[in-house]
């Protein structure tokens, strides 16, 4: 394998340690909401589906991620390894989110990974489903950021 200068370790193929920390470096990442550094995980030419949104490229990607920050205000997101094989990973997740009018939502979803031989995304397909939520409701309450390794996934939360 070549590892170029954008490479992003762990590489494929997977074993089920590194799976599980590439996507807990896709979580901490997003949980940063730096488009700029999120991007860069991703392929020149990554291809995504995003509930109903086609986008091609990193270009894109950087558009995208700067669209949905700036609408899903105080951002947490957690996701979970479901399975994985040779360069691909799915997982499931679920993040929490206020719009421009305070009213909170968490959204639900699936996501299908792939990935090339420097460990960059070139394939993301992500199925989401929203869910109004009262604040009471929330249960992601971590500063802004990386998630606490302490705090609870998915499963011990029952989502």
């Amino acid at each position: 394998m070549t590892i170029s200068s954008e490479a992003r370790p762990p590489f494929p193929p997977f074993t089920r340690e590194t799976a599980m920390q590439k996507v807990r470096m896709a979580e901490d990442g997003w949980n940063n909401r730096d488009p700029e550094k999120v991007a860069l995980a991703y392929t020149v030419e990554s291809q995504w589906r995003n509930r109903n949104e086609f986008t091609k490229g990193r270009v894109e990607i950087l558009e995208f991620l700067k669209r949905k920050w700036a609408k899903e205000h105080e951002y947490r997101l957690v996701k979970e390894l479901w399975a994985f094989e040779g360069n691909r990973i799915a997982v499931r997740f679920a993040y929490e989110w206020h719009d421009d009018a305070g009213k909170w939502w968490r959204s639900y979803g699936n996501e299908n990974w792939e990935f090339d031989e420097n460990g960059l995304m070139q394939k993301r397909y992500a199925s989401i489903n929203d869910l109004a939520i009262q604040a009471s409701e929330r249960l992601f309450h971590w500063p802004q950021g990386r998630r606490p390794d302490g705090h609870k996934g998915l499963s011990e939360l029952g989502l």
